[in-house]
């Protein structure tokens, strides 16, 4: 076996052992896997877009990585926003003798990292973020480190992507599931339809500003509606008497 046969095999491996359960994989397993993948990378995380131009960490092989990312938030600069947002991949040789980011290279260097590789996660056209990797020796990542980060990277943001994807189909089951037994509470205390229990309960969400799911919820804890200023929804369910 060749060594592009031994790659491709690996990287097989790699990709299977990150979708084999998407509803259990977790950002943590990612950056860990990542070091593991990347000899050169001392640290991990996992940086993710957020509304409003904002980024998060939500993955970290530790400390180090909190506060390097934090400071990147902070300053408004730095390789992993660059590739969240902008680049599709930054390489940093040496963070002292890089000027791009100056404030945030001195902070890093600070906390013993010295060359940063930082590519965007992306799935499907949509970026959710970049993957970003650290480590204390300058000139670190090599073009063969650099490639297997971007290999990995498309694996990682595949598996994440189809593991939101079935969270979501998760909650959204876990909502549906909740609110139906709160029209069954309200269609039997109140002696109505499911139909009318559904809107009862509707309205309540609109006009109190509370997500339906939230008003099941508290439905099937305290057996009734929540109380409520009187409104069009408070006057519905003060017109129905309980069975």
């Amino acid at each position: 076996m060749n060594d592009d046969m031994r790659w491709a095999a690996y990287f097989a491996q790699v990709a299977e052992d990150l979708l084999a359960d998407p509803g259990e994989l977790t950002f943590d397993r990612v950056v860990r896997r990542a070091v593991e993948v990347v000899p050169p990378a001392d640290h991990c995380g996992i940086t993710l877009r957020q509304r409003r131009g904002r980024a998060e960490t939500v993955a970290a092989t530790g400390d180090v990585v909190l506060a390097v990312d934090a400071a990147q938030y902070a300053l408004g600069e730095g390789p992993c926003l660059d590739a969240a947002f902008e680049s599709g991949s930054c390489v940093v040789d040496d963070v002292r003798a890089d000027d791009r980011w100056p404030r945030w290279s001195q902070v890093a260097a600070d906390h013993g990292v010295h060359a940063a590789l930082a590519i965007r996660l992306h799935s499907g056209g949509t970026t959710l973020g970049a993957l970003n990797l650290y480590a204390g020796r300058a000139g670190a990542f090599d073009q063969d480190s650099v490639d297997t980060a971007l290999i990995f990277a498309t694996h990682a943001a595949e598996a994440l992507s189809k593991a939101r994807l079935v969270g979501n189909l998760e909650a959204a089951l876990e909502s549906r599931h909740v609110i139906g037994m709160a029209q069954g509470v309200i269609a039997v205390r109140y002696d109505v339809s499911y139909e009318s229990a559904f809107t009862v309960l509707q309205r309540y969400s609109n006009d109190n500003n509370i997500k339906l799911r939230d008003v099941a919820r508290t439905v099937l804890e305290s057996r009734e509606l929540p109380s409520a200023p009187r409104g069009p929804v408070v006057a519905d369910v003060g017109d129905l008497d309980p069975a």
